[in-house]
């Protein structure tokens, strides 16, 4: 048995010993490779492997022309827009994911940044640094946020822990979420209106979605310009349902007033250029709001474990 770990070089984890940990245990004479994406190290394991366990690099039919032992894909995550489903069933390829390990740290990441941004942290923050003023009239005053309206796009696990936590602070809650009862949301606090509706009404608007085929560039820039409220605007779900250049244009028009985003459109962004970098009104983390001791561990153990049951089956 032949597995490959694998992430773009900048994406992978400092070690995998919890991961390799639960597949030796299950699968002693098991040979690992840990090689970064598109080497030539990565293509001599991917011809070998049996499983690959990865989270961002593209599993399409390129990748997998060239894995032709292939038994299964884990995602050490819980989406997997960066695989080709149809290329895996034509090949007989099955797909594991992780369904539930990080919903409480997502939901405390985005609620810090609407936080951080509604306060202007950022603004102080070059104020004091660049100019070494110690004056808060020189930023604009906030609105508290008990008196805000807070629109989340996606009301499932996280979206609900989001709703509660906002819930708590005293906020109005209104969702969209096509999959989601009026009574389900409801019971999180939350009030089910169109996309126009949250759009208009929104003070801050929390993206939580998934990425499909339906949502991909889901805030493009009709929906910006319905962006009635000049809102917060925060992604932490996928950066293929935001249209980047829309969200550029509105930030620089003041059709949004800040924007924290945790998630780009690349999975392996050029940080050296990226747009979102340099002002005083965006936050932007990589892709780190799952990152918590608890949630490490379950990344490994639960996606090597996902991996393992596979195989066995497939023995």
């Amino acid at each position: 048995m032949y597995i490959l770990i694998s992430d773009y070089k900048d994406q992978m984890e400092p070690d995998y010993i919890m991961t390799t940990d639960v597949i030796l245990k299950a699968a002693p004479r098991a040979q690992i490779a840990i090689e970064p994406y598109g080497t030539p190290a990565f293509y001599e394991a991917l011809e070998k492997a049996d499983g690959l366990i990865t989270a961002f690099i593209p599993v399409n039919e390129a990748l997998l022309e060239k894995a032709p032992h292939l038994k299964c894909v884990s995602q050490n995550a819980a989406g997997y827009s960066n695989v080709d489903t149809e290329a895996l069933k034509k090949r007989g390829i099955e797909l594991r994911y992780i369904r539930e390990y990080c919903t409480r740290e997502v939901a405390e990441h985005a609620i810090s940044m609407m936080l951080a941004l509604n306060h202007s942290f950022k603004k102080y923050e070059k104020r004091m640094e660049k100019y070494h003023e110690w004056q808060y009239q020189k930023v604009a005053p906030c609105r508290t946020i008990n008196r805000q309206t807070l629109a989340i796009f996606g009301l499932g696990k996280i979206g609900k822990t989001t709703a509660g936590l906002a819930k708590a602070l005293g906020m109005q809650i209104i969702a969209v979420d096509p999959f989601v009862t009026k009574e389900q949301a409801i019971a999180a606090g939350a009030s089910l209106v169109t996309k126009e509706t949250a759009l208009a009404q929104a003070d801050i608007i929390i993206n939580h979605m998934a990425l499909t085929q339906e949502n991909y560039h889901y805030f493009d820039e009709e929906a910006f310009a319905g962006m009635k409220q000049q809102p917060i605007f925060i992604n932490v779900g996928r950066g293929g349902c935001v249209e980047e250049d829309a969200l550029l244009h509105a930030l620089d028009n003041g059709m949004v007033r800040a924007a924290g985003l945790d998630v780009l459109e690349a999975e392996n962004p050029d940080m050296e250029n990226c747009p979102f970098l340099h002002r005083d009104n965006v936050i932007v983390t990589p892709h780190c709001a799952f990152y918590s001791e608890e949630s490490i561990k379950a990344l490994h153990e639960v996606s090597a474990g996902n991996l393992m049951e596979v195989l066995a089956q497939k023995s």
